[in-house]
């Protein structure tokens, strides 16, 4: 399905060169700002108070943010939990306090906004088990990567394997410096979100390396720069399909999920903003440069009289 054809394949290898040095640019930025302000980790990371509260009507979650600012509370999240007439809602410690005190200061809080606030369960999530999710989460994309490489690799060839797990991670980090830069809070969604985009990225390189691997079987006589700017010229219709729909709905999330779901459509927002620009200039100039030929792709026909002898 296309919306529009393009007719004269655009010279994407002719600045291949100038786009990688933007891409290590803003990589190297990405690492800078991860390396000097670090990532500002929700308490699932650096422990703190987890409350559940419920309420006898549908709770009002803007309502309650307004009374927890009032009392100069920060750094918090709010969220529905099982019903609308409950909310969840995660503070963290200031030194010097203890889970006890904070909760009863916050359910000070909300009584006094409304006297149906409800106190169901206090729970405190120490800092230990922030550094099990963090480890857990840094294996889970480690596994994730590994994996992409692997499957390129027997699916197509080798060199797109680096070439792809170069280029995601490459759209990862780039996430990480962006949350470090304005120090956005990294949650568990914000995590998922980061993997959601590691396997979402490779879908663009699967299919750009798939009409790679195609034209070298029609282009005989075409080179590998020309083969390769075949290959984007004719997704891209496909890509402006697939990632505007995609883009659509996240928008959505974005803009009306509220607090519980912005910084995780804002995370995948930038995933798939760069992971478009990833796949197509930056995954295929390093399988050029990996020096891809028509061999590694097309085995080569042996001769019939060879074969009739045989």
């Amino acid at each position: 399905m296309e919306f529009f054809k393009i007719r004269r394949d655009i010279p994407f290898m002719r600045h291949a060169l100038a786009f990688n040095v933007v891409s290590l640019l803003t990589f190297l930025a990405a690492v800078f700002f991860l390396a000097n302000k670090g990532l500002n980790f929700s308490i699932e990371f650096t422990g703190g108070t987890v409350m559940e509260v419920s309420y006898e009507r549908a709770a009002d979650v803007d309502r309650i943010r307004k009374a927890l600012d009032t009392r100069g509370y920060n750094d918090y999240s709010v969220q529905n939990f099982g019903s609308s007439h409950d909310v969840l809602i995660r503070m963290p410690l200031k030194p010097g306090q203890n889970s006890s005190e904070l909760s009863k200061a916050v359910m000070g809080a909300l009584a006094a906004d409304d006297s149906e606030a409800k106190l169901q369960r206090v729970e405190f999530v120490g800092p230990q088990v922030g550094r099990e999710l963090a480890e857990n989460g840094a294996l889970a994309l480690l596994i994730t990567s590994l994996g992409i490489v692997g499957y390129l690799a027997l699916r197509f060839e080798w060199k797109f394997g680096v070439a792809a797990i170069i280029a995601n991670l490459h759209d990862v980090v780039i996430i990480l410096g962006c949350f470090a830069l304005f120090q956005w809070e990294f949650s568990l969604p914000v995590l998922a979100a980061v993997l959601a985009v590691l396997g979402y990225s490779v879908n663009e390189s699967v299919v750009i390396a798939d009409r790679i691997r195609e034209n070298f079987r029609k282009m005989r006589k075409a080179s590998v720069t020309e083969i390769i700017d075949n290959a984007i010229t004719r997704t891209i219709s496909r890509t402006i399909i697939t990632h505007g729909c995609t883009q659509t709905m996240v928008t959505s999330m974005l803009v009306f999920g509220g607090p519980a779901l912005h910084y995780f459509a804002l995370a995948l927002t930038i995933g798939i903003l760069f992971g478009i620009y990833s796949s197509v200039l930056v995954m295929a100039p390093i399988v050029r440069w990996l020096g891809i030929r028509r061999e590694d792709l097309v085995k080569p026909l042996k001769d019939k009289k060879q074969e009739a002898v045989v």
